[in-house]
């Protein structure tokens, strides 16, 4: 029998829990009044969009198993990701529609359609889609603390928050380009060349926010957020710039389009790396945390190279099936609870993480008699 670990946060999950409906609620309705409805009374519009969603839909699916992949040594909870990538389809897109569409409809009555434009992809879109996709995040970090543990997670719900965002997105711009005959190109630049916009965008709040739960200091849970935001707006606000500006420049656009090119490619292949190095960073923080258990006898040293190993969540699974895949996740949350421990004891903080430790200890031995049982 699994045994019950201690949930001492369970109002605040249950206060997250409603806050999320509420918002997927309001936000499904502005989505709805905005963009769905108008194209049941469109001419033509109803088959763009599906055409829209039969090109993003599949593609959304391909661009997820890039943070599944990365998302091996303590995989986040399938209700959390499944929650951030509805949030950010669902809530955000509603909550940004509406105010980008009266930010530009403000600046085309005050100064012109270019104007309203320009503040619309410029200004409002990076400050007002990055806060809302940065609040799904931060919804995670705040009321299932548990189960966010660090940069890597951050990046992670950040992602598929982010992947959400940008499907619903692009059903709508694959709409619109199909009734004006540039699907082909629309779907190049934004289904081929560029569909980690967003992900990188709020995944530099997802860092920020990583930084504040792995920290020590105080000024920088306040801080790295805040910065992360930040960054998150201004690459956000440089590639619609440049977007626009080539729009705008008519011939000429090309050539500053052709010019962003290779430093933006530069830039994700960077972010891509840095990525790569915190997650096998992750890794090693397991085995050292784990170092212990071998020594007390709670788990053996090859045990140990299991839930270390990269695709030791697989191995488990194909060699004891559910069970096998269930203690090495058991165990890596036990390394991540004693790591966040240490830190929280440091900076003489207290953590729930400390209450997870001997529960996950119990959990093992159960799931390792059973384990032995199958054999």
């Amino acid at each position: 029998m699994r045994a019950a670990l201690p949930d001492p946060q369970k109002g605040r999950r249950q206060l997250g829990l409603a806050l999320y409906l509420l918002g997927q609620l309001v936000g499904g309705g502005l989505l709805l009044l905005l963009f769905l409805a108008p194209a049941v009374f469109e001419q033509g519009a109803c088959s763009t969009m599906c055409l829209g969603a039969a090109l993003a839909l599949p593609a959304g699916v391909v661009y997820l198993t890039f943070p599944r992949l990365l998302d091996r040594y303590d995989p986040e909870p399938w209700y959390l990701l499944i929650g951030c990538l509805l949030w950010g389809g669902i809530a955000a897109c509603g909550f940004s529609g509406l105010i980008n569409s009266l930010v530009g409809v403000v600046g085309y009555v005050a100064e012109g359609e270019s104007t309203g434009e320009i503040l619309s992809a410029v200004v409002s879109a990076p400050l007002v889609e990055e806060f809302w996709k940065a609040v799904g995040v931060w919804g995670v970090f705040f009321f299932v603390r548990r189960e966010f543990d660090g940069i890597v997670d951050g990046i992670i719900y950040a992602t598929f928050t982010a992947l959400g965002f940008a499907t619903i997105e692009n059903i709508l711009y694959y709409s619109r380009a199909a009734g004006a005959g540039q699907l082909e190109v629309t779907f190049l630049m934004r289904g081929v060349l560029f569909p980690w916009g967003h992900p990188v965008y709020t995944s530099m709040f997802g860092i920020g926010l990583g930084l504040a739960r792995e920290t020590e200091k105080a000024w920088v849970r306040w801080a790295a957020p805040l910065g992360g935001y930040l960054g998150a707006v201004l690459l956000h606000a440089m590639w619609n710039g440049s977007a626009t500006l080539a729009d705008m420049a008519g011939e000429e656009g090309g050539m500053i389009f052709l010019c962003m090119l290779p430093v933006w490619f530069l830039f994700v292949l960077t972010f891509v790396i840095i990525v790569i190095v915190l997650v096998r960073r992750r890794g090693r923080i397991i085995r050292q945390f784990l170092e212990d258990e071998v020594a007390l006898r709670n788990l053996s040293r090859e045990e140990v190279d299991l839930v270390a190993s990269a695709f030791g969540l697989l191995k488990a699974r194909m060699k004891h099936g559910r069970l096998g895949a269930e203690f090495v996740r058991a165990a890596a949350r036990l390394a991540l609870s004693k790591w966040h421990t240490l830190r929280a004891q440091k900076s003489q903080m207290h953590t729930y993480s400390m209450e997870f430790i001997v529960p996950l200890r119990q959990h093992l031995a159960q799931l390792r008699q059973q384990i032995h049982q199958q054999r």
